[in-house]
């Protein structure tokens, strides 16, 4: 059986940094006034960052279905693009990239998607074209 680590560990080590985010918004004051958006990037970072995990988890065994490693690099780029997009602008008021935080969010979405559609292949006695 071939384990691919990666994605649980950096699912593991991005639901830590939610749970960070999460204990820092309630107790930091700076943190405190970017209450707008802030809970959104702490909601999606915890979802996708087990979504990571889920990933890692499908790929165990042993497949190497291509689909599902698509949907965890989606996710990925979608914690990138939309939860520390947020995050840097909560923090430093980093407002350069702040049009990227909508792409993240398709990031998300399609990697969802891409589970699904991994799922569906690989569920096809001949393996779907």
């Amino acid at each position: 059986m071939q384990h691919h680590p990666a994605w649980i560990i950096g699912g593991a080590l991005n639901a830590a940094i939610a749970v960070g985010m999460a204990a820092a918004s309630s107790h930091a004051p700076a943190l405190q006034a970017a209450s707008a958006y802030l809970p959104s990037a702490i909601a999606m970072h915890q979802l996708h960052a087990l979504a990571l995990i889920v990933v890692g988890l499908l790929l165990r065994d042993g497949s190497g279905n291509p689909w599902w490693r698509l949907a965890g690099a989606a996710f990925a780029l979608g914690l990138l693009l939309f939860c520390f997009n947020l995050y840097a602008r909560a923090l430093w008021d980093f407002q350069a990239l702040r049009g990227l935080v909508p792409a993240g969010g398709s990031c998300f979405m399609a990697g969802w998607v891409l589970v699904a559609w991994g799922a569906w292949r690989q569920a096809s006695p001949r393996n779907r074209p």
